[in-house]
């Protein structure tokens, strides 16, 4: 299987990088070359931001029904090639069909609602003085940059791009050299509808390529989302060269919190769906410490080892695969690590932690969905980010404790919390330290409600108006008024 899309957007635009050079990408199940990315250098990137500094004033002069009109219409057309635009992804990062088909329409939905989001760009009127008008404006920041990661790159590219667009920025995305694909058909869409300039998209590798986009003078502004040492690693460089604003949406090791009133069976289904074995634990937000009452500790742990070991990995086509590969050789190298981590500090391997049996894993980056036990909060499974299939699982028997565990990391993204006591649920909420919390819920983002973290799980907020605004700068105006004669 080969795919033809192999062009970054630069300029309005499809091209080659300046040297010609290219990165293959790999089936993750396969190892098989599926296609190939331009290894675009700072030059690239470089005609990237001069090509979008040179855009976005006639982009932000247009009215904000304009942009969003265009915006619109980038929808649509991802939306009539949303098969193609999934079957790609699908083959180059390892997630099964499934439940990806839903980012596509998830990525759709968010353009529309930050288009009609536009008209909500406001500033304000201040009575700073009685005798004369103060007011602010908010104005863009010109040329912003966002650097997508390898787990979701179609829906981090579109529903992270919308609000910087309606904003009147002009972005320059730069996508995972893991997982480039399916943005370069992207790129193809994107050529159709917006003004040169303002939509690139240029590939490569983060040392060079993304290295390159975080110190460029002219780009005031970026989003990241990855890793920790990643978005401490950009936060450093970008600081070499200009004042930025910078948001990160970073790691987390994030608690499900179970207390001993709710339904075994459910709790139990909960925790494996909120894991996201679908994306292969390569998700952000997934609870990879559950967090168990002594009193129900064995049941459910019993319950999910059962669900667990069950999960059907293969084909990430097939339909019915509810596990695929890990995305990279090193990414499945980190796992590995970690499961042999997790065993020499002392915590009980409950299920996986190998590749699976059967001539179709010899080739591929594969390891079986993964549950540790008799994990304590000191362990390194239960303080550093896998972003692997690998679950942990933790027993409490009094609230605080419960509490002093949940927020024993570096991080604070998301937390679930179950049970049927209300009061005892808010409580909880109000003291555990992260971001993005579920009720007797896990894993489901709410479009309007501010996804973002604590700790070192990242800075600024997403899916919001928080996340519009945030792509604006404020401009203050006094006029200093006299009285008539």
């Amino acid at each position: 299987m080969q795919f033809a899309a192999e062009r970054m957007l630069i300029d309005g635009q499809l091209v080659e990088s300046v040297d010609k050079e290219w990165d293959d990408s790999v089936n993750p199940a396969t190892e098989e070359t599926i296609g190939r990315s331009p290894r675009a250098k700072k030059a690239d990137m470089a005609r990237a931001v001069d090509a979008a500094d040179r855009a976005w004033p006639k982009w932000a002069a247009m009215s904000v029904n304009e942009r969003a009109e265009i915006l619109t219409e980038f929808a649509s057309k991802l939306h009539s090639r949303a098969d193609e635009v999934l079957r790609v992804e699908v083959a180059d990062t390892g997630n099964t069909i499934t439940p990806m088909r839903g980012d596509v329409s998830v990525a759709i939905e968010s353009v529309k609602y930050f288009a009609g989001l536009g008209r909500e760009i406001k500033g304000e009127s201040v009575p700073a003085t009685p005798d004369n008008l103060h007011f602010s404006i908010r104005e863009p920041y010109g040329v912003v940059g966002r650097i997508v990661p390898f787990n979701h790159p179609v829906l981090f590219a579109v529903s992270r791009s919308a609000p910087a667009l309606i904003a009147g920025n002009s972005i320059v995305i730069k996508p995972s050299e893991t997982s480039p694909l399916s943005t370069l058909v992207l790129a193809e869409i994107a050529q159709e509808v917006f003004p040169p300039g303002v939509f690139n998209i240029v590939t490569g590798t983060g040392p060079i390529a993304g290295d390159a986009l975080v110190r460029h003078p002219k780009v005031k502004r970026l989003a990241f989302i990855g890793s920790v040492p990643t978005g401490l690693a950009i936060q450093r460089a970008a600081a070499e060269t200009c004042v930025k604003n910078i948001s990160l949406e970073l790691g987390g090791k994030n608690p499900m919190i179970v207390f001993p009133d709710v339904d075994v069976d459910e709790v139990a289904q909960a925790a494996v769906s909120a894991m996201n074995f679908s994306w292969q634990g390569q998700s952000c937000g997934s609870t990879s410490r559950l967090l168990l009452h002594e009193d129900i500790h064995d049941a459910v742990l019993a319950k999910v080892v059962e669900i667990v070991s069950s999960l059907r990995l293969g084909d990430p086509m097939d339909e019915s695969s509810q596990m695929g590969p890990i995305n990279s050789l090193t990414q499945l190298k980190k796992v590995q690590h970690y499961v042999q981590v997790a065993k020499d500090d002392g915590a009980r391997l409950e299920t996986g932690g190998k590749r699976p049996a059967g001539a179709q894993f010899e080739r591929g980056y594969w390891i079986e969905p993964t549950v540790f036990s008799q994990v304590t909060s000191q362990m390194r499974i239960a303080q550093e980010e896998v972003f692997g299939p690998i679950l942990s699982v933790l027993k409490w028997s009094s609230i605080e404790e419960a509490i002093q565990i949940a927020n024993s990391t570096e991080f604070g993204l998301t937390a679930s919390i179950w049970t049927n006591d209300l009061n005892k649920a808010l409580w909880t909420a109000r003291r555990v330290r992260s971001g993005y919390q579920w009720v007797n819920g896990a894993s489901v983002h709410f479009l309007g409600t501010a996804f973002g973290g604590f700790g070192n799980s990242g800075t600024g907020r997403e899916e919001c108006i928080e996340d519009l605004l945030s792509y604006t700068e404020t401009k203050s105006i006094h006029v200093m008024l006299k009285t008539p004669k």
